[in-house]
Formats: structure tokens, C-alpha cells, sequence
């Protein structure tokens, strides 16, 4: 048990009156330690241990946190440190929405990335995630994460809502997962329940609703939005859903989810969102709604104006030998780095760099310098990467976090070149072997600086 602060008389008031006898149950919840939950990467190797969360198929809670910054396996993209209840969205987009086909996935509110590695390993691979950030500063991190994750169906951008007014009725499914006044997040950073304020909630509301009509043109007549918060009230929850429904522009689609679950279903005239509770729920405060778009709307058209300079035919078949044999990619060169795209994107990736701030897309896979290669941090941790095709040097523990906080280390071994340092079968980067010694490529930027614990 834990010692939080006391609730902000408003919102205790509130909740009483919602949850009635439930309100001594949910305040003692408050005062348990948050479950602790992860998201199994599915394309790289892992040994899956814990509780399985029963909405989604590749999440398991922890009996205990470890000390993730020192698991290589983190930075190696072989798992996500997610909040449980937030994976509802694998129910709300497997029940929603046809994944065989090709979508165009918009996840708006994106940073950290925890919603957008979950939906690359939800679409197929000629499927197309955007994955947005409006804060520049958040983007970094966002960028980051997708790399780990190693997907190259996704773009990574940092634009207002209001921009994607220019591709009107591209996508198929947005997801927006709206900022909001933190109220289920009370138990697992305290700090929101400092900022919480009455004033906050309707600025939070108001700000939710400038979000969605500047986005929702984005969205092709049919379309499935998918909108969540981390909060309880209505005005941020069910108001904004019933104001989204007016002249009958949405349908709400119902999720079925087992009563074990714990999630209890809200409706409010037609508007109906599933909403978790912690003491219902092994997870956090949660709300979550799915609608179908009923109003008609204009779709972009994909112009076919020339955006990037590909590899020469003797790049293209020199890299086409770094990834696996059935991936079809185009290799672009964009200054002296050379990035990899899905054939099949190509136009549709081509098209948004004219319309958005590109911060990543696909992934790169080289520096070319002095006619050499020499291979990005990102193609390391690509599923597409071939391994077989370079040096491999496996790694203890020490060496694995040696490596990750950037120091030097020395390897028993005289080979020269470019290797992929590896720990337990994934692959975490990489470094130039010069026969007695080393130099670690880990990117600067993402060294760890934890010491051991």
C-alpha cells in the first residue's frame, strides 16, 4: 500500500456520486501499486512469461517492475512497457475493422509510441501507419521507439492536427488518443492529481473538440475513428462522443469484451464508450470509444509528382542482399543516407512528403561515405534485416550493457568489419571490428546512463 495525497475535493465529490458503494473500492485502489504490464513484440524473439492480459494477445503483466533501462531486450524492441488498459485497442481495431486489407492507419496523439508499435503489429505489412506527434520535442522519443519496434511500413510525423485537413478522406481508421486531465492516471504519477483542476477539464474538453474537427476531415466517409482518453468524466468522455454524433455523422460500433474483464460499457443517448475503473480492472484509469464515419467526404488524390532520388540499379542490388529475400522494397537516397521503403507504399510515402513534416519514414538503412556503407542503428533493428548476410558477434549481459551506454569494451576476436552485436537472439546494433579493438556505433542520442543496479 501507498500513501497518496488526498483528492481534489471536486473530483472525490464527483466520483463518489458515480460509483455510489463502488467509491470505497475505488479509493483503496488508489492506494495498491499500479500492475505492472508489458507488450510482447511478436516479430522478434522472446521467452513470454507472466499473466497473459486477456484483450490482447501479446500483453502480460509482471508480478514485480524490474529495472528495464538495464534489459537489452527493451532496446532491442523485443517488448513495450504499455499500461495494460490501454491495449484495449486491439479490441476496438480487430473488432472494427478488416486488417487483410491495406489500410492507412493516422495515430494522432502518438508519443511515446506505445499505441502505434501495437497497431504495426496489428495491420499487415502493405498497410501504412502515420504515427504523429505535434510536440517536436515528443517526436524525438516517438521516433525512437518505432525504430526499435523495426517495422517500415510507417511514417513518422510532427504536424498540428489542422495540417492533415490537406488529405482529406485518406485514411481508413484514425486512432486519438486525446490529451487529457489525467484523472486515471492518479495512482501511477501523483503529479497529475496536482494539476487537476475543474477549470483543466473543461480546458481539456474544448481542447479535444478542436483536435477532432481539425482532424476528422482526414477521415474517409466510412471510416473507423477510434477516440480514448485517460479520464473519467464525462465532459472529456461522453460529451464529446454525443457532440461527435450530432446530425448523425458517426455510428458507435459495440465491442464485445467478456465480463471478466472487469470494463464497464457507458452509453449516452446513442454515444456508447467502455470505460476502466482500477478497481475493476488489473490496469489504469481507461475510456475508449469506436465510430464509424457516416458523413460524405472527398478523398485525396495521390499525385504522382517525383519526391526522391532512388539508389543506382548497383546500390539497389548490393542492399537488396542485406534484407530478407521475399521483402519487396525501393532504396532512396536522401542526402548520403539511404532509407528503404515497402514497394507497395512507395507513392502513398511519396505523396505525404509533400503534405506533412517527415520526421522518419521507412527505415534507414545506410550512410554512404567514400563509396562505402555504413549501416544505420535503425536497420539493426529492422525485421527485415538479413542476418546471416553480416559479422555477428553474441554478447554477455555486461558486454550487451557495456555496449548500450556507449563505452568501449574489447571482444576476443581478430575479425574486421562491420558486425551485429546481439544479445539472446536480438539484435541490438552495431560496431566496427579493427582486429584488437572496436568502435561502438550505438547511437549517442539513446545511451543508456544508468548505472548497474
Amino acid at each position: 500500500m501507498k500513501n497518496l495525497p488526498s483528492l481534489p475535493k471536486e473530483f472525490e465529490e464527483r466520483m463518489r456520486t458515480e460509483l455510489g458503494s463502488g467509491f470505497n473500492d475505488f479509493l483503496e485502489s488508489l492506494q495498491k501499486k499500479s500492475p505492472v504490464s508489458i507488450r510482447l513484440n511478436p516479430a522478434k524473439p522472446s521467452t513470454p512469461q507472466g499473466e497473459i492480459i486477456s484483450w490482447t494477445k501479446h500483453g502480460r503483466y509482471l508480478t514485480e517492475r524490474p529495472v528495464f533501462t538495464l534489459d537489452p531486450a527493451l532496446h532491442a524492441g523485443a517488448y513495450y512497457v504499455q499500461e495494460a488498459s490501454s491495449m484495449l485497442l486491439e479490441q476496438a481495431l480487430i473488432q472494427s475493422t478488416d486488417l487483410s486489407k491495406a489500410l492507412r492507419v493516422l495515430d494522432l496523439c502518438a508519443a511515446p509510441g506505445g499505441k502505434s508499435t501495437h497497431l504495426l503489429s496489428l495491420i499487415n505489412s502493405n498497410s501504412l501507419l502515420v504515427s504523429n506527434e505535434v510536440i517536436r520535442s515528443r517526436s524525438a522519443i516517438l521516433s525512437e521507439n518505432i525504430q526499435k519496434w523495426g517495422h517500415a511500413n510507417v511514417v513518422v510525423s510532427c504536424n498540428d492536427p489542422e495540417d492533415f485537413q490537406r488529405l482529406e478522406g485518406f485514411f481508413d481508421v484514425m486512432v486519438i488518443d486525446a490529451p487529457c486531465s489525467g484523472e486515471g492516471l492518479f495512482r501511477k504519477d501523483p503529479g497529475a492529481m496536482a494539476e487537476w483542476s475543474t477549470d483543466n477539464v473543461q480546458l481539456c474538453s474544448q481542447r479535444q473538440r478542436r483536435i477532432l474537427s481539425d482532424v476528422l476531415p482526414a477521415l474517409k466517409e466510412g471510416g473507423i475513428l477510434i477516440y480514448s482518453t485517460c479520464t473519467f468524466n464525462e465532459q472529456e468522455n461522453e460529451n464529446n462522443l454525443t457532440w461527435l454524433a450530432q446530425e448523425d455523422a458517426f455510428t458507435f460500433l459495440p465491442l464485445s469484451l467478456p465480463p471478466s474483464c472487469g470494463v464497464e460499457t457507458i452509453q449516452k443517448g446513442n454515444a456508447v464508450g467502455y470505460r476502466c475503473y482500477p478497481h475493476l480492472v488489473k490496469g489504469e484509469g481507461f475510456f475508449i470509444s469506436v465510430m464509424q464515419k457516416k458523413t460524405s467526404t472527398k478523398q485525396a488524390r495521390i499525385k504522382s509528382k517525383s519526391r526522391f532520388s532512388f539508389a543506382s540499379k548497383k546500390i539497389s542490388e548490393q542492399l537488396q542482399e542485406w534484407i530478407h529475400p521475399t521483402d519487396q522494397f525501393d532504396f532512396i537516397l536522401q542526402d548520403n543516407l539511404l532509407i528503404t521503403l515497402p514497394i507497395a507504399l512507395k507513392e502513398e510515402i511519396e505523396f505525404l512528403q509533400g503534405q506533412l513534416h517527415i520526421v522518419t519514414k521507412g527505415t534507414a538503412m545506410a550512410e554512404v561515405k567514400h563509396d562505402k556503407f555504413i549501416p544505420e542503428h535503425a536497420f539493426a533493428l529492422s525485421i527485415h534485416l538479413r542476418e546471416e548476410h553480416f559479422q555477428q558477434v553474441d554478447l554477455s549481459l555486461d558486454q550487451a550493457l557495456q555496449f548500450l551506454r556507449k563505452e568501449a569494451f574489447m571482444l576476443d576476436d581478430n575479425r574486421k568489419g562491420f558486425a551485429l552485436v546481439k544479445y539472446q537472439e536480438n539484435s541490438l546494433g552495431w560496431v566496427n571490428l579493427l582486429g584488437n579493438r572496436l568502435n561502438n556505433l550505438y547511437p549517442t542520442a539513446w545511451r543508456i546512463r544508468m548505472g548497474n543496479s
